[in-house]
């Protein structure tokens, strides 16, 4: 019988994120994440391509409205990188100068950004 409790599991090209468990399997490696941390990469998983606006991860993430201070965006996704771009595979998460991130392939091209809802 299945785990009622169980979420989904989000795939990405070598990553797997187990939400309700917080685990990303990233190759070989098994890392428990933060709950910060699980559901920004959720949030990335969710809109693969996609330019993510700081406003909109520090709503999402945060849900807070506040950009005027991102450090703590910027210290998550730097943690999320060391644990999905490690031992020399491509990056994944891209910063898009002025706006946000992106996560796609590392042959991919860049994409709209996407904004906060209204």
């Amino acid at each position: 019988m299945p785990d009622e409790a169980a979420g989904p599991t989000l795939r990405h090209g070598h990553i797997e994120l187990d939400v309700a468990a917080r685990q990303l399997s990233s190759g070989d490696t098994l890392h428990h994440l933060t709950p910060k941390e699980c559901r920004l990469l959720e949030i990335f998983l969710g809109h693969v391509g996609q330019v993510l606006t700081r406003q909109y991860l520090m709503k999402e993430v945060w849900l807070t409205d506040y950009i005027a201070d991102t450090r703590t965006l910027e210290v998550h996704v730097h943690w999320l990188r060391q644990k999905i771009e490690a031992q020399g595979r491509p990056r994944l998460i891209h910063t898009i100068r002025s706006v946000g991130y992106v996560l796609r392939a590392a042959d991919a091209k860049p994409a709209s950004p996407v904004s906060s809802p209204s």
